[in-house]
């Protein structure tokens, strides 16, 4: 069991001395303020949290080596530290395993020893134009959760733009909710326990892309009728329903990817080759 890597093999005590927690505590909350202004500088401090027993910095060192942000993409070292933090009862951090679809037993170096992490260089992380600096955060992760599920990451974004902007908060007037503008039915159906959490949103959404391209052989059009209508919908119609809303809708993703039949770039391709059919 990883629990036991890190409580034997790594020697990593857990927090039994009550003086000790209120220190953990301090660092993890310095760690969560400076990671949207210097990610590596929050994974060194969850490196050391870690290191002491802390699931919470566990869970948080994934999710950076999950989404590349402030340390090297690793979905291996995530997905351990991921695994550990679940079997120690971190809810979130088991979610996190059902969206990341790997398993493995690869610790950072970090937690091995203590030694900082590697650094991400400055030019692995582009920013995405005409987007603010939470919508960039949002769009990474959605990108990467659609590579992970062989959806092109674009039309994933495409879709998550005209859904909400990229607001997690979003919520409509039909109750759609979160990213991806999951509606209650949608949500149970592809298991996101809260649509709020963006990263339980986002796969939830890619997975009804996923789910959607398979049926419509990867025709865009229907894929993004049914998404807003429903497949029932577009399947009575035998294409895209005559709903103002609908056809306007069509008419936004399309102008963001204007491709009629979903396509991988070979970049993407070669990347979603790396990973292991589970």
């Amino acid at each position: 069991m990883l629990s036991l890597i890190f409580s034997t093999a790594l020697v990593l005590a857990p927090v039994s001395d009550v003086g000790d927690a209120p220190l953990l505590q301090e660092s993890l909350l310095a760690a969560a303020k400076l990671e949207s202004q210097d990610a590596w500088g929050a994974a060194v401090l969850y490196c050391a949290a870690a290191r002491k027993g802390s699931v919470e910095a566990q869970y948080r060192l994934g999710m950076l080596y999950a989404f590349g942000e402030g340390v090297p993409e690793n979905r291996k070292m995530a997905s351990t530290l991921f695994s550990s933090a679940a079997e120690q009862g971190h809810v979130r951090a088991h979610a996190m395993l059902e969206t990341i679809r790997l398993g493995a037993s690869v610790l950072p170096p970090c937690i091995l020893s203590e030694v900082k992490p590697e650094k991400l260089p400055e030019l692995a992380a582009p920013t995405l134009p005409a987007l603010n600096a939470n919508q960039q955060k949002i769009a990474r992760i959605v990108q990467q959760i659609a590579l992970w599920h062989d959806v092109d990451p674009q039309f994933a974004l495409s879709i998550a733009r005209v859904e909400s902007q990229l607001n997690p908060q979003a919520l409509s007037l039909k109750s759609a909710q979160g990213v991806m503008q999951l509606i209650p039915g949608t949500a149970e159906r592809f298991n996101v326990r809260d649509a709020f959490n963006a990263s339980q949103n986002i796969r939830g959404g890619v997975r009804y892309l996923r789910w959607l391209l398979d049926r419509y052989q990867g025709n865009v059009v229907l894929v993004a009728a049914s998404y807003n209508a429903g497949e029932k919908a577009v399947d009575r119609y035998k294409g895209v329903p005559p709903y103002p809303e609908t056809q306007s809708y069509v008419a936004k993703v399309m102008k963001l990817y204007p491709y009629a039949q979903h396509k991988m770039k070979q970049h993407y391709i070669n990347k979603a080759q790396m990973r292991p059919v589970l």
